[in-house]
């Protein structure tokens, strides 16, 4: 396998992991048991308020900002930025159980990303870094 630059590495895992997230929530409104949830304004026996739809928001803006962050900033920024946008969207992604098989799937998907990217955050040496 080729040698990829850490910042281009991890700006694509987390867009890996962002597709794979957005995916499996588009797939989920081909159920029907899913659209009806939607439609009384509660998921899961929670009620869906505009404050909860905020905060859905701001969580989901994590990996969205890492894809660019990932690629802007510096490895001394990067590094410890990339490892708590990690834990913050692993815990995002477990706070909700599977509800069906494919659901099942694309978490396990979305946790080796984060994992992957995890490792590479937390082995990535100033030694790394590649003359431009």
């Amino acid at each position: 396998m080729r040698k990829i630059d850490r910042h281009t590495l991890l700006s694509a895992l987390w867009l890996f992991t962002l597709l794979n997230i957005i995916f499996r929530d588009i797939h989920q409104f081909a159920l029907k048991s899913h659209l009806e949830m939607l439609l009384t304004g509660r998921y899961n026996g929670m009620l869906i308020t505009e404050e909860l739809m905020l905060l859905g928001g701001v969580l989901v803006q994590v990996p969205i900002a890492m894809v660019l962050f990932s690629l802007l900033l510096t490895r001394r920024i990067a590094r410890p930025v990339t490892i708590v946008a990690t834990i913050i969207t692993t815990s995002t992604l477990l706070s909700t159980a599977p509800t069906d098989m494919d659901d099942t799937f694309h978490l396990g998907i979305e946790l080796a990303a984060m994992m992957a990217i995890f490792w590479a955050a937390w082995t990535w040496s100033d030694a790394d870094r590649i003359a431009v």
